[in-house]
């Protein structure tokens, strides 16, 4: 794709986030983008963001479950880049008004405190370079009008990236075994799913030895003090204002969300 294209149309998911006005789907005007494209798009879309003020905090991995992938008709999950304005602490209100269509999903965030880089990693490698784990909810939502969405919309659009919070016990992956840890979501004290961390590529600490070997093949790697949100454990929740969320995974607590 031109970059002259590549330009406007990250320029235009950039004027969405801003507006909370979203755009025709991508691939309806670009039935030929490449997934290569997309990312390009996303990084204009990030660099904007950047330029506004923002900082990078950490990397997030998308489309990890099989009922998604089917859905975009893809046989691997994309990323997106989670910047300092989507930080939300627990027991912060996120205000919808300030989404376009946000759904929540609640996954476990890993912390690092070394870099990670690939190809070769591997998930001794992610244990080893994981400062701590800790339940969170990831804030889904989409600058593309309707959620029609194809995977280079999504890629474009920053993986679908909202907001994300942060809670419950923080502990060492070496601890517990992330694959058999299970997880309980509830909507306004309604048990939404269960499931377990196997969910996610067989563990969370999969996906992020994925999502390292990836980006280490386009020259990124993850750094220490970095985010990485491994993928969702849960399905992909509307939510509205007065909607209350809470998820609790075993070993790590609970953590809950609010929407004002």
């Amino acid at each position: 794709m031109e970059a002259r294209k590549i330009q406007g149309y990250g320029d235009a998911l950039y004027e969405a986030l801003l507006s909370c006005k979203a755009i025709a789907p991508i691939t309806e005007r670009e039935p030929d983008i490449t997934i290569e494209d997309a990312y390009q798009i996303q990084l204009r879309m990030i660099q904007r963001r950047i330029d506004a003020g923002e900082t990078v905090v950490g990397k997030k991995i998308g489309v990890t479950s099989k009922i998604v992938m089917d859905m975009l008709q893809v046989d691997q999950p994309d990323f997106g880049q989670l910047l300092s304005a989507m930080v939300f602490n627990e027991g912060e209100p996120v205000l919808v008004d300030s989404l376009i269509a946000p759904k929540a999903e609640a996954e476990v965030a890993f912390l690092l405190k070394r870099d990670l880089e690939g190809p070769g990693v591997t998930a001794a490698d992610v244990l080893r370079a994981t400062e701590c784990v800790m339940p969170c909810f990831e804030i889904v939502d989409s600058r593309i009008k309707d959620w029609k969405i194809r995977i280079q919309d999504t890629v474009a659009d920053n993986a679908s990236c909202g907001v994300l919070t942060l809670g419950g016990q923080r502990r060492s992956p070496r601890d517990l075994d992330l694959a058999l840890a299970g997880m309980v979501l509830e909507k306004n004290g309604e048990v939404i799913s269960t499931s377990t961390g196997a969910s996610v590529q067989g563990s969370p600490v999969n996906a992020v030895a994925w999502l390292a070997n990836t980006l280490g093949r386009l020259g990124i790697g993850l750094k220490a003090g970095e985010i990485i949100l491994s993928g969702s454990q849960s399905p992909l929740v509307p939510v509205k204002a007065g909607d209350s969320l809470h998820c609790s995974v075993g070993g790590l607590g609970g953590t809950s969300v609010r929407f004002i």
